[in-house]
């Protein structure tokens, strides 16, 4: 897929954003879906969760014959300044290394979405390297943002560009003939920007929400705590607009994954949640676009601390609960797999009148 780099070259403002809109899911589709379930040859509400997702589906694809067979999951890579302060263990390098591997369908997310048929895209948007990564969407915005310690991450108009590129893939992914899209990330240090762009959109403090990443030891995580609550402080976060907070303490690969949810609103596209990183740019989406969390399914709850608050705050209920903490968008395509076999069973519709069976009733 070639990143549309003319696009994203320009000069994109608030103005911009504020001009989408989520469009609503349809509700007859809905309501159409859980009716055809209630047909299917089991216990009312056998399948669970799983029904009204679907439901939730085709709503947003404005179907009740629903078809999830082209998918892909997309993962925003890049570098974070806030690195130069000791918050994590790996340095930079690590991000370009991982990326190239991703590249190749050998990390952990192309070996999973191998099984079930997925298509990976890893976006460079920001790794801290100068010479693209080949077999990496090439969208970089720069070399990584700054160190937030010292000064804003990023520029406005970089934070805009960011979003814009998730929002434009997301238009590419839908005139590809996409039909379900989920979110990735890989970049050292992201935990830390996450924290703290959670931290300043939940109003609560940096040690509720900060977690150990990859694995801090304990002096290391109160530094890393320190150094949010610090940020927090000195940049005014709490009374601080949803980009005010992207720009000082947030990443590129947030912004990205921000504009992939609300490219989801904007195309009618269902996107799949991964883990913190993930929630924390749909929380971010859902302050700039208000309605794009109707077309976010999320997928798993993490071991990271701020997923209670995000969840609560986006009012979801993730499905797997196994304590993953890897990223790349692992999680989501374990949900991609959970939504196949769900739909096997709603596609094939074995119905109580094909085993002359009376249906049950709802009394409620």
């Amino acid at each position: 897929m070639e990143c549309l780099r003319k696009r994203i070259s320009g000069n994109y403002t608030e103005d911009d954003l504020n001009k989408l809109q989520a469009g609503k899911p349809d509700k007859e589709v809905y309501q159409r879906v859980l009716e055809s379930w209630d047909q299917i040859a089991k216990p009312l509400d056998g399948m669970g969760r799983f029904e009204t997702l679907m439901a939730q589906i085709g709503a947003i694809l404005g179907t009740e014959e629903i078809e999830l067979s082209k998918k892909a999951i997309i993962i925003m890579c890049a570098d974070n300044g806030i690195v130069e302060e000791g918050v994590s263990q790996s340095g930079q390098e690590v991000t370009a290394a991982v990326a190239k591997q991703m590249a190749k369908g050998a990390s952990s997310v192309g070996k999973m979405a191998a099984v079930i048929g997925a298509d990976t895209i890893p976006v460079d948007i920001g790794i801290n390297a100068k010479e693209p990564i080949a077999g990496i969407l090439d969208c970089k915005i720069r070399c990584g943002t700054r160190n937030f310690r010292i000064t804003p991450a990023m520029t406005g108009r970089e934070a805009m560009a960011a979003i814009f590129t998730g929002i434009e893939i997301v238009e590419e992914c839908k005139r590809k003939g996409y039909h379900i899209l989920a979110t990735g990330e890989m970049g050292i240090g992201n935990t830390t920007t996450s924290s703290a762009v959670a931290a300043a959109f939940l109003g609560c403090k940096a040690d509720v929400v900060t977690g150990r990443g990859a694995g801090l030891c304990d002096e290391k995580l109160c530094h890393k705590k320190q150094i949010i609550a610090e940020a927090i402080e000195k940049y005014h976060l709490y009374e601080a607009k949803p980009l005010k907070v992207l720009e000082t303490v947030g990443g590129l690969d947030i912004a990205g994954l921000a504009g992939i949810c609300i490219g989801g609103g904007v195309y009618h596209m269902p996107i799949v949640l991964d883990g913190v990183i993930s929630m924390t740019a749909a929380l971010l989406a859902e302050r700039l676009v208000p309605g794009t969390v109707q077309y976010l399914i999320p997928s798993h709850k993490g071991k990271e601390p701020a997923v209670e608050g995000l969840i609560r705050e986006l009012n979801m209920k993730p499905v797997i609960d196994a304590e993953l903490a890897l990223g790349e968008g692992t999680g989501a395509v374990m949900m991609f797999s959970l939504l196949d076999m769900a739909l096997s069973v709603y596609q094939g519709r074995t119905l109580f009148s094909d085993i002359q069976v009376k249906p049950y009733e709802r009394y409620s």
